[in-house]
């Protein structure tokens, strides 16, 4: 059986390609802070996570804060900050920054909020995929890339969960995502999960959730639980589960 190596994706630290098949055997079994470490040590100074500072952000960044002190220099945060997200993320982005002594770099688009709705107008707002599309790719998708690209990542841990996205059900711990590997410690971690580590390690919880909110993106685009509708339905006005962030190319691209 021919082994699931990737080429034209980035190797390991020490220049040797990665082998999916048996990344997968090993990682599978594992914690999620074992998994952590595992790309930690796999790929060095290659390696980052990505945050949203949402509802369940401060599960996996809290665990980036103890490989920090383990490994004895910081694990490097990426968060997408797209301009049009809550005051209540931006405090609390400010609050888990302090708390966990992270190693914070804001990713933005090259195009400002005022210049994008001056040429494209208001993209969230005209109930059409195309435009929510070209919205997540400047505000979100290319942001994050070319944050990648000038960090050297080759390799960066998101805080996905299988649960939330019928995307993400179809997710392996470890994928191939836009010529770069990505990581999923928590994909198979249940609500329950997270509320239990966060109440072990005294975790505060994002402002918004006791407004009934079990996900938070842009002020737009997020909505409080409410009836059947929950979770990742409440986002981008129920066109779509997925930003695009997660998704192996980018929208509109043969995606």
């Amino acid at each position: 059986m021919q082994m699931a190596q990737v080429p034209a994706l980035s190797p390991d630290g020490t220049g040797r390609p990665i082998d999916l098949d048996a990344a997968r055997a090993l990682l599978a079994p594992l914690s999620a802070q074992e998994r952590l470490s595992w790309a930690q040590s796999t790929f060095g100074a290659g390696f980052a996570l990505t945050t949203s500072f949402g509802i369940q952000s401060a599960v996996l960044l809290h665990m980036a804060s103890e490989l920090t002190a383990n490994i004895g220099r910081p694990v490097t945060v990426i968060w997408v900050d797209t301009g049009y997200l809550p005051p209540e993320t931006y405090q609390y982005a400010e609050r888990l920054v302090q708390q966990l002594q992270l190693q914070l770099v804001v990713a933005q688009s090259a195009m400002s909020p005022a210049r994008m709705e001056a040429l494209h107008g208001r993209l969230w707002e005209t109930d059409q995929l195309g435009d929510l599309e070209l919205y997540h790719r400047i505000r979100k998708v290319e942001p994050l890339d070319r944050a990648l690209t000038d960090l050297a990542v080759t390799c960066w841990a998101s805080g996905v969960r299988g649960s939330q996205t019928d995307h993400r059900k179809a997710m392996e711990p470890l994928d191939a995502v836009r010529q770069r590997w990505s990581l999923r410690p928590l994909l198979s971690w249940s609500k329950r999960d997270i509320y239990y580590y966060m109440e072990e390690h005294k975790l505060p919880q994002h402002p918004l959730f006791e407004q009934g909110y079990s996900t938070v993106g842009d002020w737009h685009s997020s909505a409080p639980d409410l009836g059947d509708v929950s979770g990742r339905a409440t986002r981008f006005g129920g066109l779509q589960q997925e930003c695009g962030i997660h998704l192996p190319g980018l929208m509109g691209e043969g995606i």
